[in-house]
């Protein structure tokens, strides 16, 4: 038999390549289980949600939970973003509230990260960028991570042929069960998934929140998106923050929380807990299936040439002009939060919650998301550590 020559030379150094990929790909999927780094504003008192539900502390899915109380009493809110850590103008805004808030009256709490445990994976054979990139205004760069709508497999495993909602008997498809949007109420005594639903409902419940929001981005082609989602509970405070908005020239729909759609946060806390509970999605072209490449150009600008024919044709529920930037969908969050802040008081006076320093809609759409972020402390400005 003869042998080549230079083969166990060729062997050596496919061998050092293959080590050289593995190596790299190790560390990037390693650096994607690292928290990203924020800097609360002044007032915040920092906690995790196994202080509101014990059997999640020292489980991947206890996340931080941040409190700022004004000097006056008043009402309580809570903002909440990561529920589905693929959707990033829902945790973007909420970062946004924790950095910039000053709360005169009444509490506001914020969980920029609610399924933490979806920050740590991408979606498999979606090609997803693993972060995304804003510039300061001191010229420095932060960085945030782009997760999966769901819990990581490696926190969610087994997954069953078919997932039941614990309180209903509701049906779904076996992957939902590492769906934090269809594990609420939760369980004490579920998966992972389910008890951090019941950690959230804890949290609300104890600490007797007023007013919910979870934020949320959809597809352009979906059709309850650019929307808010109210309980019937919330329905008249969202009736009046949506004649607001139209006013002040920003679209929204309102639509009313289905009896028979179990799972979901505008449902379950309404039904579960005392609060006013509203979801709210913002259109973001990386969310749909008609996108061409998912880079993080797409999620930042959200320019398709994909949605630019799917708009000529009538297939979208959004006007889209050729983008879908993170500016206008985090604009979007922030105003319409910020206009249900505006209105609570009206709605009931002893609700009252009165934040200064969130930046307004014009404001991000003119100097971008960035100009609004806090810049890291030195120990925490290295790459590596901003997750």
């Amino acid at each position: 038999m003869k042998i080549l020559r230079g083969t166990p030379v060729t062997a050596l150094v496919l061998l050092v390549l293959v080590g050289a990929v593995s190596f790299l790909a190790a560390r990037e999927f390693l650096a994607m289980r690292v928290p990203d780094v924020v800097v609360p504003a002044p007032g915040y008192e920092t906690h995790l949600l196994s202080e509101w539900e014990p059997s999640l502390k020292g489980t991947p899915a206890d996340t931080p939970v941040y409190i700022q109380a004004g000097s006056e009493p008043g009402g309580t809110v809570l903002v909440m973003g990561g529920t589905h850590p693929n959707e990033p103008s829902s945790s973007l805004t909420a970062v946004l509230f924790l950095e910039r808030a000053r709360v005169n009256r009444g509490r506001l709490v914020v969980i920029p990260f609610a399924n933490i445990m979806g920050f740590s994976h991408n979606d498999p054979q979606e090609a997803s960028p693993q972060r995304l990139h804003f510039t300061l205004a001191d010229g420095s760069v932060r960085t945030f991570k782009y997760g999966s709508r769901a819990t990581n497999p490696i926190h969610a495993w087994p997954a069953p042929d078919v997932y039941i909602h614990p309180q209903s008997g509701q049906e779904l498809s076996g992957k939902e069960k590492s769906n934090l949007n269809r594990a609420h109420p939760g369980t004490p005594d579920g998966d992972l998934t389910s008890r951090l639903a019941y950690g959230l409902r804890q949290l609300i419940v104890k600490e007797k929140i007023d007013l919910a929001f979870d934020l949320h981005e959809a597809s352009p082609e979906y059709p309850v998106v650019n929307a808010m989602v109210a309980h019937e509970r919330s329905m008249e405070l969202a009736a009046m923050v949506v004649m607001e908005l139209e006013g002040a020239g920003i679209p929204m729909r309102l639509e009313p929380s289905p009896k028979n759609l179990r799972g979901l946060t505008h449902r379950e806390w309404g039904d579960f807990t005392e609060t006013m509970p509203i979801l709210l999605e913002t259109a973001n072209p990386s969310q749909g299936r008609l996108r061409g490449r998912t880079d993080e150009d797409l999620v930042l600008t959200g320019r398709d040439k994909c949605y630019t024919k799917a708009a000529a044709l009538g297939r979208l529920f959004v006007p889209y002009d050729g983008s879908q930037s993170i500016e206008l969908r985090v604009a979007r969050h922030t105003a319409t939060v910020k206009t249900f802040l505006d209105m609570l008081g009206l709605f009931d006076e002893a609700k009252e919650v009165d934040v200064e320093g969130i930046p307004t809609y014009e404001e991000l759409l003119g100097q971008g998301y960035g100009a609004f972020l806090t810049p890291l402390p030195l120990k925490d400005a290295s790459p590596g550590s901003q997750g």
